[in-house]
């Protein structure tokens, strides 16, 4: 149990945001530009800056007792977790794939692609077999669960390695411009023990946590209101719900986090993190990953390695960060740009708007225009992006509609713009490239658009 004070872990960047804080408070007589239309993202919990920090700054709007939390779970967030029973962050592994959150969040902000994919990053394999849970969801490998952990303590074996092949594809536009897409062949060697051949592998990597809390805020009935599984309207667009188990509640739930919405909650996906990704176990989570297994930990704790208070306040951190403002929506391009954005068909699945209803114990998120340009919902995305692996009412070629605020800082904040579930595209325009099923005919329209055009909406993405 990790008991030591808060107090005396107290971040730089802690210290740095209340400075900053402190700083805005002194400045309420210069009045915030007039707001453009879906400037202002995440309602009362935008934040208008630019800079490397544009995804790691708490809500303006919170209050003390809440930043308070927040501050608390920053340091946590940023907590680096150790083998053994050490008195301050012990219980790490024995298989793992990362040593903290912000070890795959770096900045909370999207992961990069890892240039080796022997070391820790923010890149992982979810794995199954065929067959469902006693929840419905996916069933796990025997001997590996339901992710594969590529590290280890000394004195354990890892799970083994991944590996991917790549394959540079040639998609040409309208206007002649040839852009070479990389197709990614993945596959797991050097196991610690043979792995069944039926196995299903599912790249993730690891995305933004600024607007979390905003996006649990969305009523369920307004994410539903947009479904429609059986393309009633006869549209092309299916978007469906997934509803997944909750641990907290003991119940199915709409699936709102994750490449597949296979979270219900943010506390639940923190509580998953922590056990997954570090093999920390927490009360959501009190069994590790690894038992069972010959390379695993199989002792009877006690209790879990984090206690409920840093797993509440990991969670209120996410849940309260800031979204950073669009930005230049008055620019004639980025208007032209907007314009293009809907008349091709992109608002079909990312829904610009929402107001939030209400979130227990953060106000702060509730009853707020938000512009997250997501419609929540699960989409078949075509054969190029599958991977083939069901999670819940999600099938292999389904994946949750990504939001769209702060696309444009992604260089800014996380230093690439590596995008997609597995990083593989390198550009916002490699991305559109890979969109297919449901949104093939948009593609189609993409890719026939002028330069002047296709510039004009890739400036308003970047405007986000």
């Amino acid at each position: 149990m990790n008991t030591w004070s808060w107090k005396n872990r107290f971040s730089i960047k802690a210290v740095l945001v209340l400075a900053l804080i402190i700083l805005c408070a002194c400045q309420t007589d210069d009045p915030l530009p007039e707001k453009i239309e879906g400037e202002a993202a995440g309602g009362a919990t935008t934040i208008y800056m630019q800079s490397s920090k544009a995804f790691s700054t708490p809500a303006p709007n919170l209050t003390a007792e809440n930043l308070e939390s927040h501050l608390r779970g920053d340091v946590d967030f940023e907590a680096i977790f150790v083998s053994g029973n050490a008195p301050v962050n012990g219980g790490l592994g024995p298989v793992f794939n990362n040593n903290s959150c912000v070890g795959c969040h770096v900045s909370d902000g999207r992961s990069a692609f890892p240039s080796n994919l022997d070391e820790m990053s923010g890149f992982f394999f979810k794995i199954s077999v065929p067959g469902a849970d006693e929840h419905g969801g996916p069933l796990g490998v025997p001997g590996f669960g339901t992710q594969f952990q590529h590290q280890s303590l000394y004195g354990y074996e890892k799970e083994g390695q991944m590996q991917v092949v790549w394959e540079e594809i040639a998609e040409t536009l309208a206007d002649g411009t040839t852009i070479s897409l990389r197709k990614p062949t993945y596959s797991i060697r050097n196991t610690y023990m043979p792995m069944p051949s039926d196995v299903m592998i599912s790249p993730r990597i690891a995305m933004p946590v600024f607007g979390l809390g905003l996006l649990e805020a969305i009523p369920e009935e307004d994410i539903l209101a947009l479904a429609d599984p059986d393309d009633l309207n006869d549209d092309g667009i299916s978007g469906k719900a997934n509803y997944v188990w909750d641990p907290a509640s003991k119940t199915m739930a709409l699936g709102r986090f994750g490449w597949k919405a296979g979270a219900p909650s943010v506390l639940v996906q923190s509580a998953g993190a922590y056990n997954e990704d570090m093999g920390i176990t927490n009360p959501l989570k009190p069994i590790e990953s690894s038992y069972g297994q010959s390379n695993g930990d199989n002792s009877e704790k006690a209790e879990p390695e984090i206690d409920m208070q840093t797993l509440e306040d990991v969670t209120l951190y996410s849940l309260t960060l800031a979204v950073p403002a669009g930005r230049n929506f008055d620019d004639p391009k980025v208007v032209k740009g907007r314009s293009i954005f809907e008349k091709i068909g992109c608002i079909d699945c990312h829904t610009a708007s929402f107001t939030t209803g209400s979130l227990e114990g953060i106000p702060e998120v509730s009853q707020q225009k938000i512009y997250p340009y997501t419609d929540m919902l699960l989409h078949d995305m075509g054969d190029g992006l599958a991977d083939n692996r069901p999670e819940f009412d999600a099938d292999g070629k389904e994946w949750k509609t990504r939001p769209l605020w702060g696309l444009g800082l992604t260089n800014v904040t996380s230093g690439h713009t590596f995008l997609l579930h597995d990083g593989r595209a390198r550009s916002i325009t490699e991305a559109i490239l890979w969109h297919d099923g449901e949104a093939e005919n948009t593609k189609d329209e993409f890719k026939k658009l002028s330069t002047e055009d296709r510039e004009a909406l890739l400036e308003f993405l970047n405007a986000l």
